[in-house]
């Protein structure tokens, strides 16, 4: 049985997290992780969220993967090599290590700014991200165990806060900050 979707009040341990696993894998990859960031529903203070710490690690290139699938291995995460998103790799944790999931995508690419965009206008937002929030956890019990369609309920939402994310950018002139480790 698959695990079901569990949505959890926003946790002040969640930064801390991110700082002891993020701090591991700066030190595995070194100068190899051009930034190393908290992103997802976990990096945004008081979103409710599925207890998973979500990494963002930007690199220079993707390839050769074996530049960071073996001292990845070396901290214990796993490379997902059957991830059907081209844009990132994924490294999953092992089973007796907290829920993580590290999304490696090459820097100033598109899907690495969509994720820090998205994280910080819901860090200015606190509106929207609680309606997000509401949304997530009204898919999660429609989804219990149906992580793929769990997802796809969320995308309307998430392309509609992403239209105001860009207006929002453009009025703010974001970019993203320094890096978070």
């Amino acid at each position: 049985m698959k695990d079901p979707i569990e949505i959890v009040p926003y946790s002040p341990d969640w930064p801390e997290r991110f700082r002891t696993i993020g701090s591991q894998v700066r030190r595995a990859l070194d100068a190899a992780a051009i930034r190393i960031d908290h992103i997802g529903s976990t990096a945004v203070p008081g979103l409710d969220a599925k207890p998973i710490i979500d990494i963002q690690v930007s690199v220079a290139s993707l390839e050769p993967i074996d530049a960071y699938r073996q001292r990845m291995i070396g901290i214990g995460y796993s490379w997902r090599s059957d991830n059907p998103d081209r844009t990132k790799r994924y490294f999953r944790e092992s089973p007796e290590m907290d829920r993580t999931h590290i999304h490696m995508r090459v820097r100033g690419s598109w899907s690495e700014q969509f994720a820090l965009l998205f994280r910080d206008y819901l860090r200015n937002c606190p509106e929207e991200a609680g309606a997000y929030a509401a949304m997530k956890r009204e898919q999660a019990q429609r989804f219990r165990l149906d992580r793929e369609s769990y997802v796809e309920a969320k995308e309307p939402m998430i392309w509609d806060i992403m239209r105001r994310a860009s207006r929002w950018s453009q009025a703010t002139g974001w970019a993203p900050g320094e890096s978070d480790i």
